[in-house]
């Protein structure tokens, strides 16, 4: 693709918001437009397709809080998700928002590798593509993520009004999230603060690691209470401050208490019944992939300025894997 010859004519502006000051030009457009490669931005950047503040810069760019980020991107050949009639549980809706229950296992917007299927691609079908158009092309709606594997409640934009507002209140942090997490063994208090900072790992590109020392990390702090306790494992609420990609994750298992099932940080990625149960012969897998669910959001909605908070019920699988502790891992 020859990048200078077939950028787009429609430029869409970012403003550099608090959590990203200091990030590099290139890793934040890689954050916001996921389906272009790190390689493809960076052409993009060298052609003169993005701006900091009317003026060019190089990929290596540092940016600071509030500046103006516009961007021209080339066509990708399938960059708009296509709408899919894939049912979801609407939580809460209204003229301005709606507040779904993602399904464990679905990504939320299209990238490499996952074009159909999307949460994105469900609220295309469900809302007939009445939705916000801040996010880009390929975002419709989104105004935060969730993890592939974490089930739970995400909020919808349904315009570009009422995406504007949230999105300020995800950047100032005033969006009050709580996550419920299965553990793998046990933690020592009833509840502690995390406060570890979190950057890139330094061999595994894919995930995430404490760096206390690496200039490029960045300060984390999780809350978290433990809400139930097993023979080896415990049902535990975390509460993110900030929002570091992975943070959750990272944080328990720099505990000792990594999320059930995370292949990435908890060194496993099924459960049987037979391990709980403590019967070699039942093989029966009662989870694969990590028991992490955002339980609840809290923010203002953006049209009465009044607090919302809404709820997002357990998957079957993680109350599946709390029926079966209740029953036979209760704590002594």
């Amino acid at each position: 693709m020859v990048v200078d010859s077939v950028l787009g004519e429609n430029p869409i502006e970012l403003i550099v918001t608090p959590h990203e000051a200091d990030w590099r030009l290139d890793a934040f457009l890689v954050y916001h437009f996921p389906a272009y490669s790190r390689s493809l931005l960076r052409q993009v950047i060298t052609a003169g397709g993005v701006t900091v503040d009317d003026k060019g810069a190089k990929p290596a760019y540092r940016l600071k809080v509030g500046q103006k980020v516009v961007v021209k991107l080339p066509e990708l050949p399938r960059q708009c998700p296509k709408p899919e009639n894939i049912p979801v549980e609407v939580l809460y809706e209204d003229d301005w928002l709606a507040v779904i229950n993602k399904p464990p296992g679905m990504v939320v917007h299209p990238a490499r590798g996952h074009w159909s299927g999307t949460l994105a691609s469900a609220i295309q079908y469900l809302y007939g593509g009445k939705l916000s158009t801040l996010g880009g092309p390929n975002r419709p709606g989104i105004v935060h993520r969730l993890d592939a594997d974490t089930s739970g409640a995400i909020v919808i934009a349904k315009h570009d009004l009422a995406h504007g507002k949230l999105a300020s209140q995800f950047a100032e942090r005033t969006v009050d999230k709580t996550y419920l997490a299965i553990v793998s063994g046990v933690p020592d208090r009833d509840a502690d603060w995390i406060d570890e900072p979190i950057g890139l790992h330094p061999r595994q590109r894919e995930k995430m690691a404490i760096r206390r020392y690496d200039p490029e990390a960045r300060h984390a702090q999780t809350l978290y209470r433990v809400v139930e306790r097993f023979r080896g494992f415990a049902l535990v609420s975390a509460h993110p401050k900030t929002g570091r990609t992975h943070q959750i994750r990272v944080h328990l298992a720099h505990i000792g208490c990594p999320v059930l099932c995370d292949r990435y940080y908890g060194g496993r990625a099924s459960l049987t019944r037979g391990e709980i149960r403590g019967d070699p012969a039942d093989e029966t897998v009662i989870l694969d992939r990590q028991a992490l669910h955002a339980w609840k959001i809290a923010f203002t909605h953006p049209g009465t300025n009044e607090r919302l908070e809404v709820v997002a019920p357990l998957p079957a699988d993680m109350a599946g894997v709390l029926e079966e502790l209740r029953q036979y891992r209760q704590a002594t």
